[in-house]
């Protein structure tokens, strides 16, 4: 069952999500259309000195594009929606391997599982096929196809020049605020090494990628580089749980940072990227092909 999906304490069945998912998505239809017609198409609405906003407090073009921008991947990536939930839960159960290679997931079984109707989960394998985690063969069913070690050198390869990049943008773009969450995050990672607290140590290790990729002040780099993160999320917990790389990987950490904070972008941009690079060294070192069950260099 997905967080959040139970009323009074008592647990929904999937005939209630069916028609939940049914009333919502009629109550959508009409809103979309009634804006449309009423808002696009009513001059009077609209005709007031072209440049003033409408009640709504948007203009005719922002609403147009708004309209004519609106897709359902959106819904099916807002992790606070239904069809967003259940996206994001397969996606998570998919990285973490409960769903083995080449295993076939069911509609009808997942919407029992996670309390949904079959709509949610349908859209939900069909923005996993489009990540190339999931295969929908027609007649046949949706097989997974999930992350390979082979997945894992070329994200971190790609990685690598981008969060390059990103650390180079971040050196104009980091607000003070940023700052200084990126230097309380490094000592925060070194209380922890001395400690010896390995699952803070990782935590504090995502969350300093994450500061970086919001400095860069770029979404659509953000966004790539928060997925990449989250596809090899599985082997980084376990090779990044070793004294030895937790140590070496927050150091550079601090280099990373000092060259962002005195904005020397080719610095910083050169540590990022071979930062990177030594991360997935220490993959291959200390369990990849294990984990994937392959040989790292396929």
């Amino acid at each position: 069952m997905i967080p959040g999906t139970s009323r009074g304490g008592e647990c929904w069945t999937s005939e209630d999500y069916a028609a939940m998912d049914l009333a919502i998505d009629i109550a959508l239809w009409i809103v979309y259309n009634y804006t449309r017609r009423k808002y696009l198409s009513d001059p009077m609405l609209l005709s007031c000195k072209c440049q003033k906003r409408v009640s709504l407090g948007k203009s005719e073009r922002e609403m147009r594009k708004e309209m004519a921008n609106y897709d359902i991947k959106h819904d099916v990536n807002d992790k606070y929606s239904l069809r967003g939930r259940v996206f994001q839960k397969l996606r998570e159960d998919i990285l973490s391997g409960k769903y083995k290679e080449h295993e076939e997931l069911k509609e009808v079984a997942i919407g029992e599982e996670l309390g949904v109707s079959r709509t949610p989960v349908r859209e939900a394998f069909r923005q996993l096929e489009l990540e190339g985690l999931l295969q929908i063969v027609p007649n046949k069913g949706a097989y997974v196809t999930g992350i390979t070690a082979k997945d894992v050198k070329d994200i971190y390869m790609i990685r690598s020049l981008l969060e390059g990049l990103c650390a180079r943008l971040a050196t104009e773009k980091i607000t003070k605020e940023q700052m200084e969450e990126m230097e309380e995050n490094i000592y925060l990672a070194e209380f922890h090494e001395n400690k010896g607290h390995l699952d803070q140590i990782a935590e504090l290790d995502n969350r300093f990628h994450d500061i970086l990729y919001e400095a860069c002040d770029s979404k659509m780099l953000e966004h790539t580089l928060k997925d990449f993160h989250q596809y090899v999320l599985r082997v980084r917990q376990r090779t990044l749980a070793t004294n030895t790389r937790g140590r070496a990987s927050n150091e550079e950490h601090r280099q990373i940072m000092e060259a962002i904070k005195a904005k020397d972008a080719d610095r910083a941009e050169k540590l990022a990227n071979q930062h990177m690079i030594n991360a997935y060294d220490n993959m291959v070192k200390n369990g990849l092909k294990e984990i994937y069950g392959e040989e790292s260099g396929a």
